[in-house]
């Protein structure tokens, strides 16, 4: 199946995805395709209304972050305080 969403909160490990795919349930295995990358490979690990919870199956570089931050600002990394 293939479907579009919205990807926010991208980190190293995972990411969140807005979709309205009521195919997908926890454990579901998905390709995220972000344009301007090739498919990132990960398991749904949560879900709360249209949004989903992904971990990657391998983490990914933080120049690959920095990137996509830069073609699509929505994917903001999640900003975690320290202190």
């Amino acid at each position: 199946m293939h479907d579009e969403g919205e990807i926010s909160d991208l980190s190293t490990e995972g990411c969140c995805v807005r979709i309205a795919a009521p195919f997908l349930c926890v454990g579901s295995r998905v390709v995220i395709r972000p344009q301007g990358l090739a498919g990132m490979t990960g398991i749904v690990r949560w879900l709360s209304g249209d949004f989903a919870g992904i971990e990657f199956d391998r983490p990914l570089f933080g120049s690959v972050i920095e990137h996509l931050v830069r073609l699509h600002p929505t994917f903001v990394p999640e900003r975690r305080a320290i202190g």
